[in-house]
């Protein structure tokens, strides 16, 4: 329905115009290789680019639409096993600066349509962590401090809000972690109101504990 030209063009237009104008610019959800590609080559040649992917980018591939589950409906779609092993070594060596959850809620009725006609998104706060430790961190790609980084401290950096850090002085907004703990996803435990998950009966490694927000624990 979106083939991989969509993205990989409307990438590189947009960088082209970065670059002719100077202007900073972050491309968001990239999901094929061409357009990570793209932007790799980009950051090469000086422009001032960032990126991000979420984790159903580097998890799910398209042949799980073939059920037409609408959980599995987003924009840009997912794509093939080969963009998966470029997203996840795009991650690796750095052309991919931040992970992103594309939390995207829906309620029950909304998904509950055919195909075609329900709306893109799928839920990703919640299975987000999980997901990144599952697939990049406990399989060796990265170290856990690398998805701190790409979870916190470089989405700040990037949006320039002050936050990602521990510093003293700095806004007390904080996610305490369990990195080893197994879990199998259940929507229906969820805090969000929402259950439109892809990732429902997967077992996961890592879970949030306790978020903290503005020096009060709102979650744990």
């Amino acid at each position: 329905g979106i083939p991989r030209s969509a993205e990989e063009v409307i990438t590189s237009r947009d960088i082209m115009l970065a670059k002719e104008t100077g202007a900073r610019i972050h491309i968001a959800h990239v999901s094929t290789k061409g357009a990570l590609d793209i932007i790799r080559r980009a950051k090469a040649d000086g422009v001032k680019v960032t990126c991000e992917t979420a984790p159903h980018y580097i998890t799910l591939t398209d042949s799980v639409v073939e059920t037409f589950n609408p959980n599995y409906k987003v924009n840009p779609p997912l794509r093939e096993e080969s963009d998966i092993e470029a997203l996840m070594k795009g991650i690796e060596d750095g052309t991919i600066d931040a992970i992103a959850t594309d939390h995207a809620p829906h309620t029950v009725d909304e998904k509950d349509q055919e195909y075609d006609q329900a709306p893109n998104g799928m839920i990703g706060l919640e299975t987000s962590f999980g997901v990144m430790m599952t697939r990049m961190v406990h399989t060796g790609k990265i170290t856990p401090s690398k998805l701190v980084e790409l979870m916190s401290v470089n989405p700040a950096k990037i949006l320039k809000v002050d936050g990602g850090t521990l510093k003293a002085g700095a806004p007390a907004d904080v996610a305490i972690l369990k990195p080893d703990e197994k879990w199998v996803v259940d929507a229906s435990k969820f805090k969000s109101k929402a259950r439109n998950t892809p990732f429902a009966g997967m077992e996961l490694t890592g879970k949030p504990y306790m978020t903290i927000v503005g020096g009060r624990v709102v979650f744990g």
